[in-house]
């Protein structure tokens, strides 16, 4: 599994895990296809690890290079 973000979705409901997941939140998907193929998605949740969660709990976003750039590279920064 690789753990090159490749895109970003914005939390829309916590599953019942506040501790994990913050809704209006975005976060980083790391690709993951087996979880894909089952409708999940696998994130770096709040605890700073990837976790696999129900793809029903986010919205994908459409983000712009260079949007997508300004938060990997802080996504890179905070995880030091």
């Amino acid at each position: 599994m690789s753990t090159t973000i490749t895109s970003y979705v914005l939390c829309i409901d916590d599953g019942g895990y506040p501790e994990s997941l913050e809704v209006r939140k975005i976060y980083p998907v790391l690709p993951d296809d087996k979880a894909a193929a089952r409708e999940y998605v696998r994130i770096i949740d709040e605890t700073g690890e990837d976790y696999l969660y129900p793809m029903k709990y986010f919205v994908p976003l459409s983000l712009s290079a260079d949007v997508i750039g300004a938060l990997t590279a802080r996504s890179i920064d905070t995880n030091r």
